[in-house]
């Protein structure tokens, strides 16, 4: 039987952004679940440590283990339904910081890939135009400093590593990505260079805009 894969137990805190009576907004850590693993041992997550002092509070979208960044947390029933439906609807404003290898030509563009489960080697997704489904991505340069760029992205669409395939496929994939970045790209860092940096929505009660920001830690 194969050894299970135990995630590294990041002990960062969880820094609230936001509360009120329906929702937080919170800045997770790299290397902390969003959600419990499937093995007993990869139980420790962002949801269950804020189940401790907020027990209602339930997810309604994820960041990846190595992503860092701001995630909305529904309460309440209501919160936790109304967010769905926002997301479903693309209603929710997100935007990301990422370093990546390489000097990126255009000052902004749009990647329009679409996106495949990669079956043998999950997992990874791939970029597939017979069954991968529609991803959109747009990017804006905010820094070009030698071998490599400080993007701002924003996903359009919310696929499974959207991101990080979608820039190794255009050549300048994210510093310290294990999965899609060549070994010299991945060792050019201590951590994957994505962080979930803004998010902004129609309060799911009261309708008023609702934004934070969180800016990366590099």
């Amino acid at each position: 039987m194969a050894t299970p894969y135990l995630v590294p137990h990041s002990r960062e805190p969880i820094d609230i952004l936001h509360r009120d009576g329906h929702l937080l907004l919170v800045r997770k850590p790299d290397l902390l679940l969003s959600v419990p693993g499937k093995h007993p041992l990869n139980k420790d997550c962002l949801i269950s440590r804020l189940q401790v002092d907020y027990p209602g509070a339930r997810t309604v979208h994820r960041l990846d283990l190595d992503t860092s960044g701001i995630m909305v947390i529904a309460l309440t029933r209501r919160a936790e339904s109304a967010l769905g439906r926002l997301f479903q609807e693309r209603r929710v404003e997100k935007d990301y910081v990422a370093v990546v290898d390489g000097a990126v030509a255009d000052d902004a563009g749009e990647i329009d890939l679409p996106i495949a489960p990669d079956w043998e080697r999950r997992p990874r997704q791939k970029v597939c135009a017979e069954t991968g489904r529609s991803a959109l991505t747009r990017y804006r340069v905010l820094e070009r400093s030698g071998d490599r760029t400080r993007l701002l992205l924003t996903p359009v669409t919310g696929r499974s590593h959207q991101l990080r395939l979608h820039l190794a496929a255009i050549g300048h994939p994210i510093l310290g990505c294990d999965l899609y970045a060549p070994e010299p790209v991945l060792a050019k860092a201590p951590r994957l260079l994505l962080h979930a940096s803004r998010l902004a929505f129609p309060h799911p009660v009261s309708g008023a805009r609702l934004e934070r920001h969180c800016p990366p830690p590099f």
